[in-house]
């Protein structure tokens, strides 16, 4: 019986999450599997990653096969990668405690990368936030100038038609205070 380590689909239509499960190469993807040992989200930026370390290394000490994506998956938590420290120990090039050692090692580069990825990300969203709100003030700032040359020409209309309808009425006014003198 073949063993694989592989993934099956939960989730709903475009929101996909995935069980990492140890099954039988014959059942079917979303069908029976012996174990589950972790679970993958690829919604989420960085993708969220849950593994039962121990449970997926023993599985691949043990020759389950995993699928390509998978492979990746166990690759980025560094499962793989104690595989093959374990197996250089087992061969005698090298003791456990190296083994050990260079594991941390590689644990810490990998923890710094992912580190400064998720940084990244949100100085990315920060900065857009940013560009955002500065082109908000600008398009703000047009449009007040916009509106107060507006209400300048409207203000000084006002006035000239205020001062005509003034002037007007003074015209209206004055023949009538000469003709009242006369009679």
């Amino acid at each position: 019986m073949a063993v694989k380590i592989r993934l099956a689909r939960k989730g709903r239509k475009k929101l996909a999450f995935y069980h990492i499960v140890v099954a039988d190469s014959r059942s079917p993807r979303d069908g029976r599997y012996i174990e589950k040992i972790g679970s993958y989200n690829p919604v989420t930026n960085p993708a969220t990653i849950e593994l039962d370390f121990d449970k997926a290394l023993g599985w691949l000490q043990n020759g389950a096969l995993p699928t390509d994506t998978c492979r990746a998956i166990l690759s980025y938590k560094g499962v793989m990668m104690k595989k093959h420290l374990l197996e250089g120990v087992k061969k005698g090039a090298f003791d456990e405690a190296e083994a050990i050692r260079r594991f941390e090692e590689w644990l810490k580069q990998n923890e710094a990368k992912i580190d400064a990825k998720k940084q990244g990300l949100e100085k990315s969203v920060d900065d857009a936030i940013t560009n955002r709100l500065k082109e908000e003030k600008r398009i703000n700032e047009t449009r007040a100038a916009k509106l107060a040359k507006r209400k300048a020409d409207l203000d000084a209309k006002t006035v000239a038609v205020v001062k005509e309808e003034i002037a007007a009425a003074e015209l209206a006014a004055a023949p009538a205070q000469e003709e009242a003198p006369q009679e």
